[in-house]
């Protein structure tokens, strides 16, 4: 009975049995999702990859970091993609890259392939995620992905205690903290007790740190904002708290044989190359320097004349129309009248605002003025234009929010409100699927003149 697990980057595992291979979440680009870079830090033999044959690749949801296209590009067209995703579009997508093997994933049906029975569970927001149960070789593995585990799901495989490995999601990343730092708390450096009462359910042999393998630029802020727990500190916890259960650290390319018994470090992957220091940690900040918009605005390039006026012309007229076609959220803090400015900062630093008066989905545009300001938004010219047309996802746009301090009614009122009911937030992200691979298969299918639809809207 035995089992090789080799880890990619992130949340990519490669799994062998039997002479069958299987791969999750599979990405072969660094840095991917735009912005994020591996960490520790590899590089990928591209010619390599594409000699490779799975005999199925699994994909557990639609981000971006975990199902890209340009990633996928490198396989086999006769590769079986099995994919956890609610919306008919990126099956499409799929197919219109070259995949004629594509198959949705449904929660506790089994795929089986060769000796592996690989069992989508259900995620505590299942609209999104999904986890793997594997089997094969005679072992039982849980690759928990991103997500949080369903009640329900928990006790189905709490019954299947004791688990031979688990691969857990590690970081409580602060992704919306970072958009409004002034106004943010600080994060605790521990393990969410629930973790560590799933895992004690669970009674692993084995745990594996998961997922977040990444920084984001090296001048970036958010390295030292964006990611509170260490490795050094989910190992302390986790050991303590399951005396009977082992830590491994798998950085990418490394591969063990797993038994009933024991593991065994096997011969790296040589397709994912180490650059550098592997046993990097994360340090987390709270009080890292926080450099304004218009600087962080400076390290990305200048935008063409075209590209600024498409931004220009979207803040002017595209913007408009698109937040009065939406409906707002309940309790929304636009459902009475308040003053909005958004700031744009282009690669010298200079600013351009607009201001807005919205109130439920009305919203005009106010002649730039001595207006008392109810909501403010700053964002580098660059990264709009990039969410526009590229698929930039809000995690790596580096928007920030309400770093104001308003009357004290509407401080009052700014407390109790949700941050992602930002209007440019809503703007461009309610209501939109796949946006950032439709970008993708945009440019990978213009090196053959066939261009795909603009970016789909969901219902």
């Amino acid at each position: 009975m035995a089992l090789k697990i080799s880890r990619i980057l992130h949340a990519g595992y490669v799994f062998e049995c039997d002479a069958t291979l299987i791969a999750f979440d599979p990405i072969f680009e660094n840095p991917f999702s735009r912005n994020c870079h591996a960490f520790p830090d590899v590089r990928f033999d591209h010619e390599q990859i594409r000699t490779l044959r799975f005999d199925a690749v699994f994909i557990s949801h639609f981000h971006d970091d975990h199902c890209s296209l340009d990633s996928l590009d490198f396989l086999d067209r006769s590769t079986p993609i099995y994919l956890y995703c609610l919306f008919d579009e990126l099956f499409s997508m799929l197919r219109e890259l070259g995949f004629f093997n594509v198959h949705q994933l449904h929660t506790n049906v089994p795929v089986h392939v060769g000796p592996f029975d690989v069992f989508p569970r259900e995620a505590l927001d299942s609209d999104v995620d999904s986890l793997f149960q594997i089997r094969a070789g005679g072992l039982n593995v849980l690759n928990v992905v991103d997500a949080w585990i369903d009640p329900e799901a928990l006790v189905t495989l709490a019954r299947d205690a004791p688990w031979d490995m688990v691969l857990w999601p590690f970081q409580t990343m602060r992704e919306i903290d970072v958009l409004s730092p002034s106004r943010a708390s600080f994060a605790p450096t521990t393990l969410p007790g629930e973790w560590l009462e799933q895992l004690t359910l669970l009674d692993p042999r084995y745990v594996v740190p998961s997922s977040c393998q990444f920084l984001q630029e090296s001048w970036s802020w958010y390295n030292q904002a964006f990611f509170p727990i260490s490795y050094r500190q989910f190992q302390r916890e986790v050991e303590s708290a399951l005396p009977n259960a082992r830590v491994i650290r798998l950085n990418p390319s490394v591969s063990i044989l797993l038994t009933d018994q024991s593991i065994e470090t096997l011969s790296p992957l040589d397709w994912v190359v180490p650059v550098g220091e592997q046993d990097v940690d994360y340090h987390y900040n709270p009080n890292a320097q926080r450099p304004h918009t218009a600087d962080i605005a400076r390290h990305f390039s200048p935008l063409t004349k075209a590209q600024t006026d498409r931004v220009l012309h979207y803040c002017r007229v595209g913007l408009l129309e698109k937040y009065r076609e939406m409906e707002l959220p309940a309790k929304s803090f636009f459902e009475k009248s308040r003053v909005w400015r958004l700031s744009l900062y282009d690669h010298t630093g200079a600013g351009t605002h607009y201001h807005y008066r919205l109130e439920g989905d009305a919203i005009v545009r106010l002649d730039d003025g001595d207006t008392t300001l109810s909501w403010t938004t700053e964002v580098p010219m660059s990264k709009l234009y990039a969410a526009l047309e590229l698929g930039e996802s809000l995690t790596s746009m580096y928007m920030r929010i309400n770093d104001a301090v308003f009357d004290l009614e509407t401080e009052n009122d700014v407390q109790s409100a949700d941050i992602v009911d930002d209007p440019l937030i809503r703007c461009l992200f309610n209501d939109v699927f796949g946006a950032y691979q439709t970008a993708q298969l945009r440019q990978l299918m213009a090196r053959t003149h066939v261009i795909p639809a603009s970016p789909r809207t969901t219902a």
